[in-house]
Order: structure tokens, then sequence, then C-alpha cells
């Protein structure tokens, strides 16, 4: 069975993941995963999917495209490649959030760090305010720290970096950030 990933987007309303979902369900195709949010006010999704034999990515997307376009969204379609993705080596979970200032090069220089150690950034939310109220801009990084990888070297060089930007930073064991911040 081939698989698509699917990006839509558009300006955020109710309804927009009941309209996608519903196409894909007429089309026989399975949704395996799915991220969706809001981004200020636009929507933002994407979403992996299992087609039907004999169905194409440029079909779902022909169909996609048509049937969505009436609510103003944006359609990617791209067939998913397989194989073993990269950086599936044995790694550990961890949590990286920053508060600071904003300013622009945040995100290219605090995951220019986390790229220079091998770490893989798996999931990245940022948070800008504006102004130089901290507690208005947070990043939160959820990364993969392969087990070559020194944990201590790459706190240090990720804390050196948020110093120079002004930024307060931890590095938690995902564990405990979970612990942390249940609620």
């Amino acid at each position: 069975m081939s698989k698509a990933i699917l990006s839509i987007l558009g300006r955020d309303r109710p309804g927009i993941v009941a309209a996608v979902s519903r196409v894909l369900c007429e089309q026989s195709c399975n949704i395996e995963n799915v991220s969706q949010t809001m981004l200020q006010t636009e929507f933002a999704g994407i979403f992996i999917v299992s087609m039907p034999a004999g169905m194409s990515a440029a079909e779902l997307h022909r169909t996609l495209e048509s049937r969505l376009s009436p609510l103003a969204l944006t359609v990617h379609t791209k067939p998913c490649e397989h194989g073993e993705a990269p950086g599936t080596a044995a790694s550990e979970p961890f949590v990286i959030t920053t508060r600071g200032p904003d300013r622009k090069g945040l995100v290219a220089d605090i995951s220019e760090v986390i790229a220079r150690h091998g770490v893989n950034i798996t999931h990245l939310q940022a948070v800008f305010k504006g102004g130089e109220e901290p507690g208005d801009n947070i990043m939160i990084y959820e990364v993969d720290v392969p087990h070559a990888v020194d944990v201590q070297a790459l706190a240090a060089e990720l804390r050196t970096r948020a110093r120079s930007l002004q930024l307060d930073l931890i590095l938690q064991h995902r564990n405990i950030f979970e612990a942390l911040h249940r609620i």
C-alpha cells in the first residue's frame, strides 16, 4: 500500500479537519498520522495517509485540491519515501526550553547547535509575542539525543549560545519534563 504526506494550509476556522478527513474517507484513504495546529490565525495540518491500491499521490492531490479549494485551503501532496528514517539510532528523548526577548535568528541559532551534535528535533513549538518580556517568548524543542552524543557537551554549548542571545535555557530528559509539567 502506498502512502502520501499532505500539507493543508489556510485561514483557520471550524470544520477544516472534518472537511479534510471526509475527503480522505471518501477516497478510501486511511489517516495514519496527523499533526495539526493553529499558528496565529492560520491552520496548518500535516497528514500521512495510506492510499488504496492503484491511487497515486497526484490523483489524491487533484481530488483534495478540487474539494478543498472552496474553503480557500492550499494543498501540497508528496508520496512518502520508504526506508528507515535518518537519525533512528538508539536515542533518549529530551526537551530544550528557552525563554527570552524576541529577536530574529533565535530558532536558527539554537537549532544549529542541536544539529551540530547530531541531535534530531522531533517537535518544535515557538511562541513569539515580541517585545522584551522574557515570559512572552518561549521555544520548546523536543529532541532525540543519540546515545553516542555527550549530553553534557551539548548542554554546555546550548547554554553558551543561549546566554549570548539573552535566553534562559533548560535541557531536561523528557520524563523529567513531563513529571514537572503534569497537571
